[in-house]
């Protein structure tokens, strides 16, 4: 396990050599650190799922609204107001065309929550890979999320291969996730 400073020139670098080769990385957002794996590569987000003890949908980080444009199943009218909500950093599960991720990580009738972070890491990680990565927190499901590096490394620091270090992140619960559904966006959680 390697950590790096945020700060660190050369850690957009590092992590997108990480993800590439299939491995995974713990990455600060504008609310909790992040699991994040190449979003396509089944084997890696089974590490995932491995870590969480869980076995659901995980969201990905979009990098920008072209990106996301491109992604999804919805007229432009509800794309605006997706756009809307996904500026506030909030998760958006929306429809997705087929190959955008593996389909382990997609919900019900091929939906996929997405997430903007108001945070530069995560969007320029993406945008210098071109592909989505995964975004969920560093916890066991049913725990709280770890926003301290050196608790994450604590606990899951063998099963980790980096961890982009940003200090101690305030306390959160995460994102608000709103679910499209019938051309409405309903909050599913707070």
């Amino acid at each position: 396990m390697e950590s790096i400073s945020i700060d660190d020139k050369d850690a957009i670098h590092r992590a997108s050599k990480i993800i590439k080769s299939g491995g995974l990385i713990v990455y600060p957002t504008d609310t909790l650190y992040g699991l994040g794996v190449d979003s396509k590569n089944e084997s890696a987000i089974n590490k995932i799922n491995q870590i969480k003890n869980r076995k659901t949908p995980i969201s990905v980080i979009g990098w920008s609204i072209d990106v996301i444009t491109n992604w999804t199943n919805i007229s432009s009218h509800d794309l605006l107001m997706a756009n809307n909500i996904l500026t506030e950093s909030n998760t958006v599960i929306l429809p997705v065309k087929d190959n955008i991720v593996h389909a382990s990580i997609l919900g019900a009738n091929q939906t996929l929550g997405i997430r903007m972070p108001k945070y530069r890491f995560p969007i320029e990680l993406c945008n210098n890979l071109g592909f989505p990565i995964t975004t969920t927190s560093v916890n066991k499901t049913g725990d709280s999320p770890l926003n301290d590096p050196e608790l994450i490394i604590d606990q899951f620091g063998s099963k980790i291969d980096l961890i982009i270090d940003a200090g101690i992140l305030p306390t959160s619960s995460g994102s608000t996730i709103y679910k499209f559904n019938n051309s409405k966006f309903e909050i599913i959680r707070s």
